[in-house]
């Protein structure tokens, strides 16, 4: 054996087997602990048992020492309610003493703040808010917002969004309600706008601070709706526009922002005017027009862009605002979205809906035939595209968007735009008229399913013995118009307008279908009348007489 066989050389290790003795076991190296006997499970789960055990003993025995904190009562919250003014009165004393001298109303300043912390026990008795407001310590909690201290105003914010969550009133509906009276009648909405004024976002205690404010007024709407009507009048609305406006990056205040402002215009006329008289359409129409050719990217500011399309419907419900909406070039703006099949494609059919709808729609409706909205328009109501499945309309409320956005259309344009739109219905072989006809069956079907549950739905009252009510009667046309039937109403008027307007031959290929099919022109005919029934402003019965004279007009020629 040379040198080199010997340095490699390694003796034979002994090898177990697994399986008992014999050649057949397969080989294992040997542990460690080979030669120790097995422990057993049970050993194993009463160590896991004691453990257990042990742990429980030790949060049973710190429960124990844990101090008791006394309830809040009426004699501690003056306590700590006397302690807050003569604070409040020590800092304006040394602050108005030494105006340029920090460092020597510091000390009072850092008082000050620790007794509006300790203030945060009274969000916890809800039922104790009347003696803040009997004691006039709201009237100077409110004073402080204006602090010139920021810190103090951040506080003070911080406790009136934590008294005026929606939980901790709806414990005490009373106390609550005096609450909120003092607030309001110390115009907490001014105070808190004016406060804002002078934040800056940049800052993190700031921004908070921001939301806060935001959280106040969302509070105070959640329990009075008509505070959207306050807020609005004392600046909230305006500076709500103005933070969306302002280009910075996308955040949570952006997005809490947008959904108070969907919030404020939802149901007040009012403020529907006074958001078209602050220019909200312009400032929404700039921010959306973001979007025209890019999809938001999270989930967050998907929501964004949801809250100022439905803050945009809102809006275009007053009159005033169709105008605005026009000369703002939002119609062009909805056509480029539908040109470009992003995410805002499926909301810019809903805006354009509520932009055309009505008397007040007649000037956008000639316009959108003038920028080419049909060539945009058609092919969607041809086939109906696929809803986002992040944001938006349903696929159904697309269809019924669309078909909505054509009966307007039919109903108020006129000349030659007019007759640009009828063409639509000639052309490639009637196959528009084809479309419309097979909708007609589809949202026929689905009224008839609603009338059989409607039917089902008297029977059963009747044989309970009750009388079917007026308001039981609109409830039941309400469960029918949702299942389909004014999408039904406005196809069959889409019919109506462009058999009696087109060629005859228009007329011949709609009996055709109905005779293919099985349908009727009776049937057409009485869903016209019962719309003709329904339709029209109430508030406006001279308008009102006239559209139901004009369908029952068309359903004679028919």
């Amino acid at each position: 054996m040379d040198v080199g066989e010997l340095l490699s050389f390694q003796p034979e290790k002994p090898a177990l087997t697994v399986g008992g003795g014999g050649g057949g076991g397969v080989k294992r190296k040997r542990r460690l602990d080979d030669d120790l006997p097995p422990k057993s499970d049970e050993s194993k789960k009463e160590k896991r048992q004691n453990a257990i055990k042990d742990e429980q003993e030790n949060i049973a025995r710190l429960l124990e020492e844990e101090p008791e904190v006394d309830a809040l009562d009426e004699i501690s919250l003056k306590r700590l309610l006397l302690q807050f003014e003569k604070r409040v009165y020590r800092n304006q004393e040394m602050r108005i003493k030494f105006p340029d001298l920090p460092e020597k109303f510091l000390e009072s300043e850092v008082d000050l703040n620790e007794a509006i912390m300790e203030l945060h026990i009274v969000a916890t008795a809800p039922e104790l808010y009347h003696i803040l407001v009997e004691l006039n310590s709201v009237q100077t909690m409110l004073q402080l917002l204006n602090h010139e201290n920021t810190d103090i105003s951040i506080a003070v914010v911080d406790l009136l969004e934590e008294m005026t969550d929606i939980e901790a009133l709806n414990e005490n509906e009373d106390d609550a309600a005096i609450l909120l009276d003092a607030l309001l009648n110390a115009q907490v909405m001014a105070l808190l706008v004016q406060n804002l004024d002078r934040l800056d976002e940049s800052i993190k205690e700031e921004a908070d601070c921001v939301h806060n404010s935001l959280a106040i007024l969302e509070n105070m709407i959640e329990l009075r709706p008509e505070v959207c009507i306050d807020a609005a009048q004392q600046g909230f609305l305006q500076w709500i526009l103005k933070r969306i406006k302002t280009k910075i990056p996308f955040d949570n205040n952006r997005l809490y922002c947008s959904e108070l402002l969907s919030i404020l215009i939802q149901t007040h006329e009012e403020n529907r005017d006074r958001f078209g008289e602050l220019d909200g359409i312009d400032v929404i129409l700039q921010q959306l027009s973001m979007y025209k050719r890019r999809d938001p990217v999270t989930p967050e500011e998907i929501e964004m862009v949801e809250n100022l399309f439905d803050s945009l419907c809102s809006a275009l419900m007053h009159p005033s605002n169709r105008g605005r909406f026009l000369r703002g070039e939002g119609l062009q703006l909805m056509n480029l979205m539908l040109r470009e099949k992003k995410v805002a494609r499926s909301s810019a059919l809903k805006v354009l809906n509520h932009s055309m709808n009505g008397l007040e729609g007649v000037d956008n409706c000639n316009k959108f035939v003038e920028i080419l909205g049909l060539s945009c328009i058609f092919p969607l109501f041809m086939k109906t595209p696929k809803a986002h499945k992040k944001a938006g309309p349903s696929k159904q409320e697309l269809e019924e968007h669309i078909v909505s956005i054509i009966s307007s259309l039919v109903k108020n344009c006129d000349g030659t735009q007019r007759q640009r739109l009828l063409n639509k219905f000639i052309e490639n072989d009637h196959e528009k008229v084809d479309r419309l006809m097979e909708l007609h069956f589809k949202y026929l079907s689905k009224v008839h399913a609603a009338d059989d549950k409607v039917e089902a739905l008297k029977r059963e009252a009747r044989q309970n013995g009750e009388e079917i009510t007026d308001d039981m009667e609109e409830e039941y046309y309400l469960r029918r118009l949702e299942a389909g039937l004014f999408t039904l109403q406005q196809i069959d008027y889409i019919v109506l307008e462009t058999c009696l307007s087109c060629s005859s031959a228009v007329r011949q290929r709609v009996l055709k279908i109905l005779n293919l099919r099985g349908g009727s022109v009776k049937t057409i005919k009485s869903i016209m009348r019962e719309y003709a029934g329904s339709i029209g402003d109430a508030s406006n019965p001279a308008s009102q007489k006239a559209e139901q004279e004009k369908i029952l007009q068309l359903v004679d020629r028919f």
